[in-house]
């Protein structure tokens, strides 16, 4: 399925466009998206330990500005959001 993940706050920098189109496994969880993420920054930024702990330590939105937990269902091509934490924490 395809995700277009929109970017804010320090996540912009993932990426000269304000989202990332990327591909996960039918009914792949949030936690897989991070995962897929991860893999994306690994290849891209050479593991950027910086961007790796904003991914980890982000919250996700789903195209219905809901927050959604790690354990969230992605069933459909659809956008989600990362919402990095403001101010470091």
């Amino acid at each position: 399925m395809k995700i277009k993940l929109q970017l804010f706050g320090s996540s912009r920098d993932f990426s000269k466009k304000d989202h990332l189109m990327l591909e996960v496994k039918d009914k792949a969880s949030i936690k897989d998206l991070r995962n897929e993420i991860i893999h994306y920054l690994d290849k891209s930024f050479k593991g950027n330990e910086s961007f790796i702990k904003i991914v980890n330590s982000s919250a996700f939105c789903s195209e219905n500005n809901e927050i959604i937990s790690d354990n969230y269902k992605i069933t459909k091509d659809q956008k989600i959001g990362i919402i990095p934490p403001i101010g470091g924490g």
